[in-house]
């Protein structure tokens, strides 16, 4: 499937596909090859198993009536051919089947991953207050709809070729009834479309439910990723019970939903079962009816016997399908509105336009006030900048800013007089590199989470000792090869923020923003990094936002924030011995 119009660029969301049944319809067109061709499969293989009973009929008429030994030899071959047919034609079916479904479910997982990693961030909730949309606020419930609603959706091939082949088969049995006998054809006929209707009316409360049962598995998903992420956390404090307690309650609200949703799948079958069957012994009743009144002969009798049950598969196909369908559509609600979340920054700014400038060594940086409490700030070009504040929202604010997260007014930040929002947010945050102190790592080894960005020309051993990240590497069984686990789990918490450190400094941006880099480390490992990053990034804008000394004493100036703006600055070694604030908030 071409996931053009289904997935994100780099800069935003996806094309809005508006619903759950439109992103059906776009499904069935990017996979129309393998929809058309297996769903010919199946009609082909349908038509031949309805002809099967007719063979039987012919050669009881031509043949055993008859002791015609030619006519059972003639008769015998043509069924052997027939069944090879339909042998073959379920063989391209199938396989056809399988492999639209695999490209489809892979090409639309790809969608969504683009729109989740999208640098316009993904609004949470996207759509406040609709069990089917709140997938934007957690990354378990975005791997549930990247998971099993994804599949789910793409199900709808199956149902579009499973369901036509089923609808063939039994157009073609109600042509041969009709030839046979026209009360049977016209019962066959008549009684198929009230059919149908009865089992997408039966099909409706599966799903509603079925969407409801995908939510709720999506927040128990949820809550369980947030409690894996936070476990450490939550033993530090005593809260295990409190963590084991939200997600028993979340995962019995999943339960509830998906039982109430099997309960649903499971009347729709039995009532499909009990539909089905009363529909097949009023045909049957009918024929048996006409071969008593000697209107059919002993092989018409044969091929509608075999006909009438031969319609129990595609019926019951049919109300697979259906099923299916109900279930696809649901899903699809869920994806579409992944797709379709609201960002979390406006940016209409496409990659291509006013790319960033080439990298310079030392560039300048200026913050404007802005009205969510981020005061003014400026940076000289290669200036060694220190920022501490004893209000955490205002750093929080200016972190944000700096990061592009959220709204910000048109020039709030610049870099070399020119206004960040004129770039693409991909270009911005690639000449401001802002690394968070809690900075997630990634499944693999040391090495590639290191080098993930590293710029061209790094010296990997100067990186390593410059964050302290060599040490940690000693302890690491592999060393640099090591397997770090998801999240950076198998690391211990200053491991982990040393080898994050390690990978903002490899990657070398004009600008470099961190955030409270060494709150997991002792302090000797502390004043090390403090000299190691002074020493690395000499002659690059760097920006340490932290209340740790060794830190701020390292660089070049340090200005105390507060939420009127600048309330001190100097170095450190000034603003300790005249600033009371600025004692209060490092030295405290």
């Amino acid at each position: 499937m071409s996931t053009a119009a289904l997935s994100p660029g780099a800069d935003g969301p996806a094309a809005p596909v508006a619903g759950g049944r439109p992103l059906l319809r776009q499904v069935l067109r990017e996979r129309r090859r393998p929809a058309v061709v297996s769903t010919l499969g199946g009609v082909v293989h349908q038509t031949c198993e309805a002809f099967v009973p007719v063979l039987i009929g012919v050669l009881v008429d031509r043949a055993i009536e008859r002791r015609d030994a030619g006519e059972l030899v003639l008769w015998i071959v043509v069924l052997a051919l027939l069944f090879a047919v339909l042998t073959t034609a379920y063989r391209v079916q199938l396989l056809t089947l399988v492999g639209g479904l695999e490209h489809g479910e892979h090409d639309l997982r790809t969608a969504l991953a683009r729109r989740i990693l999208a640098a316009a961030g993904i609004a949470a909730p996207p759509r406040p207050g609709a069990v089917r949309s709140d997938v934007g606020g957690s990354a378990g419930a975005q791997v549930t709809v990247a998971g099993s609603d994804a599949r789910r959706t793409v199900d709808v091939l199956e149902a579009v070729s499973v369901g036509g082949a089923a609808i063939a088969a039994i157009v073609v049995t109600a042509a041969v009834l009709l030839a046979t006998s026209l009360p049977l054809g016209l019962l066959v006929l008549l009684g198929t479309p009230p059919l149908l209707y009865a089992l997408q009316l039966l099909a409706r409360p599966l799903e509603r439910r079925s969407g409801v049962d995908q939510a709720r598995a999506a927040e128990a998903a949820g809550v369980a990723t947030d409690l894996a992420s936070g476990l450490r956390v939550l033993k530090g404090i005593g809260a295990e019970r409190a963590g084991a307690e939200r997600y028993r309650v979340a995962s019995r609200r999943a339960l509830d939903a998906a039982v109430r949703a099997g309960v649903a799948q499971n009347l729709l079958l039995g009532a499909n079962v009990l539909i089905s069957g009363a529909f097949l012994a009023v045909v049957a009743w009918v024929g048996g009816r006409l071969a008593l009144d000697g209107t059919i002969s002993i092989g018409e009798l044969v091929a509608a016997v075999g006909l009438t049950q031969f319609l129990v598969g595609p019926l019951q196909r049919l109300a697979f399908a259906s099923t299916l369908l109900a279930e696809s559509r649901a899903a699809a609600d869920r994806v579409s509105a992944l797709l379709d979340a609201a960002p979390d920054r406006d940016d209409p700014r496409s990659a291509d336009h006013d790319d960033a400038p080439p990298p310079r060594s030392a560039v300048a940086l200026a913050v404007a006030p802005t009205a969510a409490g981020t005061p003014a700030l400026d940076v000289a070009p290669g200036e060694h900048l220190g920022v501490a504040t004893a209000d955490p929202a205002v750093s929080t604010a200016l972190v944000h800013l700096l990061a592009h997260r959220g709204e910000a007014p048109p020039g709030a930040l610049r870099v070399d007089g020119a206004p960040t929002s004129d770039l693409a947010l991909d270009a911005a945050r690639g000449l401001v590199l802002v690394a968070d102190h809690d900075a997630a790592l990634f499944s693999g080894t040391v090495r590639d989470n290191v080098l993930a960005a590293a710029a061209a020309g790094l010296d990997l051993d100067a990186v390593l000792d410059a964050s302290g990240a060599d040490e940690a590497v000693r302890a690491i069984p592999g060393g640099l090869d090591g397997q770090v686990g998801e999240r950076g789990r198998s690391l211990s918490g200053g491991q982990r923020q040393r080898v994050a450190l390690a990978r903002a400094l490899a990657a070398a941006p004009p600008v470099l923003v961190l955030h409270e880099p060494t709150t997991a480390v002792d302090a000797v490992t502390e004043a090390r990094i403090a000299s190691g990053v002074r020493r690395l990034r000499d002659g690059r804008t760097t920006v340490v936002v932290a209340t740790s000394p060794s830190l701020l004493a390292a660089c070049d100036r340090v200005v105390l924030l507060g939420g009127d703006g600048v309330l001190a600055e100097g170095t450190h070694a000034e603003l300790v011995e005249r600033e009371d604030a600025y004692r209060a908030a490092v030295l405290s």
